[in-house]
């Protein structure tokens, strides 16, 4: 399934230059670690509590719009419902696609929007354009 995740990001880049956002890395960056291998992603990494110097402290209830400045895509896996709104939010606000991985079976918190449900070979996902 996480394959198949970072691959539908892969295909939405294409081989266009593009900057995309982690936002809530957490402890998991297969994703973002994958991502960051291509020459044409420029990848940053979020989070309120950072792992490591490779994750930039920020708190997406408040975010520091400068960090994500022309950022083509923004994502996150399995955000915690009271944040999914805020997410919504600074990819509206950064002309951005927002793409959503919630848990499994989890419904989405983004009431202001409909989110489209997006199924890529084993993945399931929300996107937002």
């Amino acid at each position: 399934m996480w394959q198949d995740f970072g691959d539908y990001i892969l295909s939405e880049v294409g081989s266009d230059n593009v900057k995309i956002a982690e936002i809530g890395v957490g402890k998991f960056d297969q994703i973002a670690d994958r991502l960051s291998q291509r020459e044409n992603i420029t990848l940053i990494k979020t989070d309120i509590n950072p792992k490591d110097n490779t994750v930039i402290k920020d708190d997406i209830t408040n975010p520091n719009l400068d960090l994500y400045e022309n950022v083509d895509i923004i994502y996150s896996i399995r955000p915690p419902s009271e944040l999914q709104p805020h997410l919504v939010n600074l990819a509206q606000k950064m002309d951005s696609q927002l793409i959503i991985k919630p848990l499994t079976n989890e419904d989405l918190n983004t009431p202001r929007v409909k989110m489209k449900l997006k199924n890529f070979k084993r993945a399931s996902f929300y996107v937002l354009r």
